[in-house]
């Protein structure tokens, strides 16, 4: 049995095996195999896959390294070596195990393989079931015009879009809302993803969850969940959300996840409201046994563009949460990874958003519209298909607002000289819009944009000011005072 939180060191007398939520896979699209991991597709070179080949919880290393030595034409010491090498990479990021795994693995179909070969597919799905939600965060990344029930997608129609996806090369699937456990039939859309050979992470504030219905996601297939922290002292946590009682239950679903053999991240989104308790946020990961940390800082879109001034910290802030970070990487290697986000306003190079328009990440609303990210919305003159009525091949490759901003034409200078293009692909462009009114120009985040200083400025200016009062994310827009959760049902 591996202890969560202390670092697994293998030797050769350890017995490495996959843990339930991680699995080797043949991605027939893409003609390569893979460790599917939470939010990750590891590729594996040739003696990579022969080593994780006899990895099943029996063999000790020094049995694996014997195999594998009457195969290549290297002492086994070497070879040994080698091996300890990798697994112990894959054990630090808590993809193994010692020993056999008690849960087993979900079952995989075959959809994917009776498809051909489709190029440059997307390698993840974004299925937001519902825009209903019991929090109110006033930072959510949902447009401010919320999309209503009666709109949302049936289970058959998910099911219909999960094998499409597969089918052109998605390997994961985030399952997300608002919140996607106010979905009654959550069950049976799961059961779709599952049949469709997709690893399926479950995206959830967690408050809605009993022990029971986990116990039955898990059961279906489930892989992952990925829970949503808006702070990790009660009354913050309350006041954020607004929702009472939150960090008590999100306990208690992250134990039931690990008892469940589950994958679980926890995802905690920093802004001036919070960022004083990042090292408490830390430890609570440490303490519920997550194998991964996303501490994301705010990205300023829909709600969050509402609320910048209540949400944007000091620049001297964000630096502090740099260190932090770093220190706990390297406290809690092999215990806690770490995904961080950086803030825009105080970085000087653009992120690749969502790996690049339309080039890795597709988004699905409840109502069926795909987008290229989350608030493509946000661009006018954009229009977007929606896959009642659109094969998601398709408008994958052909859809307009895939092709708006996809490859380098589009580019204005100095992106379009700029040997950093093939990494950051220009950044954000609802981010380059809201700034500069051109969607097309250098994300202001770049510092060679001409509107880097000034966004930099507007930051830590509003960031000095005393925090006006949130705008809580409701349906019907954030000028309207209706309830967060609809009535009606799903």
């Amino acid at each position: 049995m591996t202890d969560v939180r202390t670092r697994w060191l293998i030797t050769a007398d350890s017995r490495p095996a996959f843990t339930r939520y991680s699995r080797l896979h043949e991605d027939v699209v893409r003609q390569r195999k893979v460790i599917l991991a939470p939010e990750r597709a590891y590729e594996l070179d040739p003696i990579g896959l022969a080593v994780l080949g006899h990895v099943d919880g029996v063999a000790s290393v020094a049995e694996i390294s014997q195999r594998l030595a009457q195969t290549y034409s290297a002492p086994v010491e070497v070879i040994q070596t080698d091996v300890l090498e990798l697994l112990q990479g894959l054990a630090d990021k808590r993809l193994l195990r010692d020993g056999p795994d008690a849960f087993s693995p979900p079952p995989l179909s075959q959809t994917a393989k009776s498809y051909a070969p489709f190029e440059r597919g997307p390698a993840g799905l974004l299925a937001e079931l519902t825009h209903r939600c019991p929090l109110q965060c006033p930072y959510c990344s949902n447009p401010l015009d919320l999309e209503r029930a009666n709109t949302e997608l049936t289970s058959g129609e998910w099911g219909d879009v999960f094998r499409q996806a597969a089918s052109i090369g998605a390997l994961q699937l985030h399952l997300s809302g608002g919140e996607p456990t106010i979905r009654r039939d959550l069950e049976e859309i799961l059961a779709h993803a599952v049949d469709a050979g997709l690893y399926t992470n479950l995206v959830t504030s967690a408050v809605l969850l009993t022990r029971e219905r986990l116990a039955h996601l898990a059961e279906i297939g489930l892989d992952h969940v990925q829970v949503s922290v808006q702070d990790v002292v009660p009354e913050s946590s309350d006041h954020i959300s607004g929702y009472e009682g939150g960090v008590a239950k999100k306990r208690d679903v992250a134990r039931w996840a690990r008892e469940l053999g589950l994958g679980l991240t926890i995802n905690a989104p920093i802004h001036r409201q919070n960022i004083d308790h990042l090292p408490q946020i830390i430890d609570f990961a440490v303490e519920v046994g997550a194998q991964r940390l996303e501490v994301a800082h705010i990205q300023y879109y829909a709600w969050a563009e509402v609320n910048r001034a209540a949400l944007i910290p000091t620049r001297e802030k964000f630096l502090a949460t740099v260190g932090i970070v770093e220190e706990a990487k390297k406290r809690l290697q092999g215990v806690l990874n770490f995904d961080f986000v950086i803030h825009d306003h105080y970085a000087s190079r653009p992120k690749a958003c969502t790996g690049g328009w339309g080039r890795s990440i597709m988004v699905v609303t409840p109502s069926g519209k795909a987008l290229p990210c989350h608030a493509a919305q946000t661009l006018p003159g954009l229009s977007f298909d929606n896959v009642r009525q659109r094969p998601l091949g398709d408008i994958w490759r052909n859809g307009a607002a895939f092709e708006a901003f996809r490859g380098e034409e589009w580019m204005q200078e100095p992106c379009r000289s700029c040997d950093k293009r093939g990494v950051d692909y220009g950044g954000c462009r609802c981010q380059a819009l809201a700034v500069t009114g051109d969607a097309a120009a250098t994300d202001p985040a770049c510092h060679r944009s001409a509107h880097h200083e000034e966004f930099a400025a507007l930051g830590q200016n509003e960031s000095l000011l005393p925090a006006p009062a949130f705008v809580y994310r409701r349906l019907g827009g954030a000028d309207r005072k209706e309830k967060a959760l609809d009535e009606q049902p799903a």
